[in-house]
């Protein structure tokens, strides 16, 4: 089996400090010699190493990805959703120690953590369920005699790559659905979180052997830039799933399509909120309380721009000033904390350019963004409000960390448009209690985000919506309605069954 132990691993984390390899094929793990060290965010100190995946190494994965595939293609559907049955139950008997796992690596407080391991357990059912529903149409055909239907069929190995934000719950989207729709799966999770990849994969492959599947069907290949250039590049590689930056994703788009291949891209988000005169302010509170300083603002849905209209703004200000100057900053894992650190001390200091570089442009702190321990101590900032106008260049930019820009506004109608006027696309929010306002922003000259919600914050989606965003956040669909499209082929047939061969459009081609 795979050279890690979740429990284990946990007790002995900073003892140990492992090497754990660059690529592993099912229970198969390859060994490179160029090795990164993985730093944990909460205290900045080595938890352990991993390797690089060489170019040979990248192909002997991708081929083994395509034999594995060929297997489990023709395995019907609702047996691929006992795997993924069988895969939720080990997820259930580790949730807690995965949930660790996520909270060491990245930082996120442990109540969070415990959600997206939910998540990850939501998204299983979902696709249990799915194995059973992949439905083709029946479709009407002008031919008599005949019928025409459409079909869905696997694609082939898939490219998984995920953020450090959710180390596992972005994969579970992507794995679950991809392996009851038929596909391998090649996972490039991001390198500050190997462990919990490396523990998905372990708990996984478990499933895999006991139900005698070719463990190959699901690899991990540790890799930067060079390596995911040519995971992206190669033909046999039929989608490329990727969560991550705008810039990220404009690169890959650019390599897949150049190939002629797919992508499903889900990217930056640089997301708003609009409180209107009759919301409610104590909903509104508590919602932009969580999309602004869950995750410490490092979700792709994180609520980075508020609109307030300008009779409730000093309001809301001052109830914001109280609650960011008294949330509690520290320890993940404890529960009290809500806010840990930020991933890495390039984040830190990202935060800080981007207060910087909106007082040049007239920006005004209202409070917050000081930091709170040394580099080697953790990378601890506390979230900061910036009141600013909304068509500063700085706002434009999606700054991933807990830095919130306010605005004030009168009309509805401006507040859209400033709200539209960024190139991310994600998530979107309203607070009113008057319905002309809420079906205004959610109708199509409302919100040109690919989530909007009304009286709910930005951040938080649940497993059963498409998720995903429009513009530069990429226009890809993951997790839940009918997502499960972008991981199949669609076949039309049409079927005579008759003596004749009518064509279609009243031609006709009599022979002599």
């Amino acid at each position: 089996m795979l050279d890690i132990n979740i429990q284990a691993v946990l007790q002995n984390l900073y003892n140990k400090q492992q090497h754990y390899g660059s690529v592993y094929i099912g229970q198969q793990t390859l060994y490179s010699k160029q090795n990164i060290d993985v730093i944990c965010p909460i205290d900045g100190k080595k938890i352990a190493s991993i390797g690089l995946s060489t170019a040979v190494q990248i192909e002997q994965v991708v081929a083994e990805s395509q034999s594995a595939f060929k297997q489990w293609e023709v395995v019907p559907a609702p047996q691929r959703g006992e795997l993924i049955r069988q895969f939720s139950v080990l997820v259930r008997n580790h949730k807690t120690d995965l949930a660790k796992m996520i909270s060491l690596e990245a930082g996120k407080p442990i109540q969070e953590s415990l959600g997206e391991v939910q998540e990850l357990i939501d998204v299983c059912d979902f696709a249990v369920g799915l194995s059973r529903q992949l439905y083709g149409l029946t479709i009407a055909t002008e031919r008599p005699n005949h019928r025409m239907m459409e079909q869905w069929h696997p694609l082939g190995p898939i490219v998984v790559i995920s953020a450090f934000n959710f180390p596992m719950a972005v994969w579970g989207w992507n794995v679950a659905l991809a392996l009851v729709c038929g596909n391998s799966v090649i996972w490039k999770p991001s390198c500050q979180c190997p462990l919990s990849a490396l523990a998905c994969q372990q708990l996984l492959v478990q499933a895999l052997t006991a139900l005698n599947y070719n463990p190959a069907i699901s690899s991990i290949v540790f890799a930067q830039q060079q390596g995911v250039e040519q995971l992206v590049d190669n033909k046999k590689i039929k989608l490329v799933s990727a969560t991550g930056s705008c810039q990220m994703g404009r690169a890959i788009g650019i390599r897949v399509a150049a190939r002629m291949g797919r992508t499903l891209l889900e990217l930056g988000g640089n997301n708003a909120l609009i409180v209107c005169p009759s919301a409610n302010l104590s909903l509104a509170i508590r919602a932009i309380t969580f999309s602004a300083l869950g995750t410490s603002g490092q979700r792709c849905t994180s609520l980075r721009r508020l609109f307030i209209h300008q009779s409730l703004h000093a309001n809301i200000i001052e109830q914001l000033k109280t609650v960011y100057q008294t949330v509690k900053i520290g320890d993940p894992f404890n529960p009290e904390n809500l806010m840990g650190p930020l991933v890495n001390q390039v984040a830190v200091d990202t935060m800080l350019t981007s207060i910087e570089q909106a007082i040049a442009e007239g920006g005004k702190v209202i409070c917050g963004g000081e930091i709170i321990t040394k580099a080697d101590s953790g990378f601890y900032i506390r979230p900061a409000i910036v009141q600013i106008s909304s068509d500063a260049s700085i706002v434009q930019q999606e700054t991933f960390a807990p830095l919130l820009y306010v605005h004030s506004f009168d009309l509805l109608e401006e507040a859209i448009s400033a709200q539209n006027s960024v190139s991310q696309g994600l998530s979107s929010a309203i607070f009113t209690e008057n319905l002309q306002e809420s079906e205004l922003f959610l109708s199509c000259i409302g919100s040109d985000c690919g989530i909007a919600n009304v009286n709910i914050g930005t951040s938080g989606a649940e497993i059963g919506g498409a998720f995903g965003g429009e513009k530069d956040t990429g226009g890809g669909r993951e997790s839940g309605s009918d997502a499960w499209k972008n991981y199949m082929r669609r076949v039309t047939n049409t079927i005579n069954y008759g003596n004749d061969l009518p064509l279609a459009q009243g031609i006709s081609f009599d022979m002599p």
